[in-house]
């Protein structure tokens, strides 16, 4: 008789761990959804001058993307087009510059599904373009948008045998707040 109860007792401590891997899931998913900022109309402003305005969804060649249009007054120079995965994964189809659409054939992962973490390495490769970004930490950061703990990510990138190295520092639902350009320069968010 005692053999039917282990079961029993196997399901009741097992029905509460489902509940909480599924709720688990659920938070997960609700988090991706907004981790990486995606809000049309979005916009970041920044110490270089730069505006950088989240646009509409859109469908070049078949594939929905985003367009992030970056500015410097009301001139916009060009666009990066970014696809949203359903893993939570962020990753660049193409570039407008000048009214030109520059597809890619290989995009580029720009970010893997999140939450991110230090420690996370992830690559990208299309032709003679590769980066390879490494979440180094995170970094008290204050400047004119706010006081953050940013995630450090250092994005090496090789392209036509030359090699530069920046570091970004993102805030998940926020976006960047901070760029160090491969020649030293430091690019804050304003607004």
């Amino acid at each position: 008789m005692p053999a039917p109860a282990r079961p029993t007792v196997r399901r009741a401590l097992l029905l509460p761990l489902l509940g909480l891997l599924g709720s688990a899931l659920l938070n997960v998913q609700a988090l991706d959804s907004n981790y990486y900022p995606r809000k049309a109309g979005t916009r970041w402003t920044y110490s270089s001058g730069e505006t950088q305005v989240m646009g509409a969804p859109v469908t070049y060649r078949g594939v929905q993307v985003v367009p992030v249009s970056h500015q410097y007054g009301s001139t916009t120079y060009t666009q990066d087009l970014l696809e949203f995965r359903t893993d939570g994964s962020v990753w660049l189809r193409g570039v407008n510059i000048g009214g030109r659409l520059s597809w890619y054939a290989a995009p580029l992962n720009v970010y893997p599904p999140g939450p991110l973490s230090p420690g996370m390495t992830w690559k990208g490769s299309n032709g003679s373009v590769r980066t390879v970004s490494t979440v180094t930490g995170v970094t008290p950061l204050k400047t004119a948008g706010g006081t953050f703990n940013a995630l450090t990510i250092q994005t090496e990138t090789t392209a036509a045998g030359k090699i530069s190295v920046q570091k970004t520092y993102f805030v998940p639902t926020v976006g960047v707040v901070r760029y160090e350009t491969a020649d030293g320069s430091r690019i804050d968010l304003l607004r």
